[in-house]
């Protein structure tokens, strides 16, 4: 199958040249499978008639990452490595800057080749890169299923109004990509960079925060690793998928949130997958596809169009307003960020998300809602209360600092919904209660969850 058009950017002026190899670099689409800029960076090879290496930059001061990041994004990158060797692609890691490696090792390439990021620093070091190297610069997007700018060239107010612009392209871009074979393998070059066989050697010689200690006994990076969890929810839980996606005390989710923000699994991959099951579980495989292509493809959209997305300048004027209007109520209990995160509220529901988080670096996306609408009532202030609640998102989840991330903190605060009821303190902006949860969902069997993942830990 072709890398369709929409997918590939052109982000300078310049034209191939003269050069020892070809250069992909990898720095978001963090896997060998079901990588369109992979693909096309070894078909640009062949008809250049030209090596490929692969490069990845590691630094470690990326913005609010930690040890616990850390460690899940190297055992997918020691994958990729392995994975990489096997079709005869060097790979190289180097430590330092992601878009001063690329620079580095593009002066001796004849093209360069990088996949696609959403966030503000991720275009920004790709733009760097794009206006000094001394070759063609092209941009491969694969981590949505439908490209960012062909859904919409704007940001998009909610769900009901970016679905019909996917639906309306998804029979194009749902196809499979073939693996193309790198006529010139690269394996013997002579190229430094290190050798990601331990991992852990790695982490150690990083200047990292390792306040917030790393989650192997709960998840392990690498693109086998989300595959094996994968197919376990395919053939045991994907049935129950739209029964339970508001029953927390259940495992009835994919578990993919983590893989999918570091790239280490393919969107188009599950999405087929789930596809291929649409007639055997119609109303779950339908009810997986909307939350992965157009819940997670509106959060993209939201992050790539919105430059202030990590900020609460975001939001919709209505949930601005409401919320101003109601910044001086009285709140009955007020907590320190401190005190949230060592889980020291009245709730002891939200205390068991804030454990379950902390220990684990995953929620049950249903906590995740009532986790933050209980920030925002128990904060002196909404300003204070959006960022608290994505400080702690991003450094504890181990996918913080992901578009759906940042459009989930957004959203507790009235973005990508409407107006509902007036209240205390929430205005107009939709508000969960415990009470809810015990209507709702066993909340008692998720607190006893949450207690053997603390034990187990």
């Amino acid at each position: 199958m072709t890398i369709h058009d929409e997918r590939i950017r052109r982000m300078n002026d310049l034209s191939a040249k003269e050069g020892d190899y070809v250069l992909y670099w990898m720095q978001q689409s963090q896997r060998e499978c079901c990588n369109h800029a992979l693909e096309y960076a070894i078909r640009e090879a062949n008809r250049l008639s030209l090596p490929l290496i692969v490069c990845f930059g590691l630094t470690d001061n990326y913005p609010e990452a930690n040890i616990r990041h850390y460690a899940f994004m190297l055992e997918g990158l020691a994958e990729v490595e392995e994975a990489l060797k096997e079709r005869g692609i060097r790979f190289v890691l180097r430590k330092g800057k992601p878009h001063e490696i690329a620079l580095a090792l593009g002066k001796k390439a004849a093209l360069i080749i990088c996949d696609m990021g959403y966030t503000t620093h991720q275009k920004k070091w790709r733009e760097i890169v794009a206006g000094n190297a001394l070759c063609q610069v092209m941009q491969v997007e694969s981590d949505s299923i439908v490209p960012v700018e062909t859904a919409s060239q704007k940001s998009e107010y909610a769900a009901r109004t970016i679905r019909p612009r996917i639906w309306q392209h998804l029979d194009t871009f749902l196809t499979g990509i073939e693996k193309a074979r790198l006529e010139k393998p690269s394996l013997g070059l002579d190229i430094s960079g290190e050798v990601l066989e331990d991992p852990a050697r790695h982490l150690a010689s990083l200047k990292l925060d390792k306040s917030i200690r790393a989650v192997p006994h709960f998840f392990r990076g690498g693109t086998s690793k989300a595959k094996g969890i994968f197919k376990h929810f395919i053939h045991n839980s994907l049935r129950n998928y739209d029964k339970n996606s508001n029953q927390p005390q259940t495992d009835d989710i994919s578990k993919m949130s983590p893989y999918l923000h570091f790239g280490q699994i393919s969107p188009l991959y599950l999405a087929l997958e789930v596809k291929s099951l649409l007639k055997k579980e119609k109303e779950a495989a339908e009810a997986y596809l909307e939350e992965l292509i157009i819940r997670r493809e509106l959060a993209i959209n939201f992050v790539y169009y919105t430059p202030d997305y990590d900020s609460y300048s975001c939001l919709p004027d209505w949930a601005k307003i409401t919320l101003d209007e109601h910044r001086k109520d009285r709140r009955e209990f007020v907590y320190s960020s401190e005190e949230l995160i060592k889980a020291k509220t009245h709730d002891p529901y939200w205390n068991a998300a804030m454990r379950e988080m902390a220990t684990t670096g995953f929620m049950h996306n249903y906590m995740r809602m009532y986790w933050g609408k209980k920030i925002l009532e128990w904060t002196p202030d909404p300003e204070e209360a959006f960022k608290t609640a994505l400080a702690i998102n991003n450094r504890y989840f181990i996918d913080g600092r992901d578009p759906n991330s940042y459009a989930g903190v957004a959203w507790v605060f009235g973005k990508h919904d409407r107006a509902w009821k007036e209240r205390p303190i929430f205005g107009k902006v939709r508000y969960m209660a415990a009470s809810g949860l015990e209507k709702k969902c066993d909340i008692s069997a998720y607190v006893k969850k949450v207690d053997k993942m603390e034990a187990f830990s």
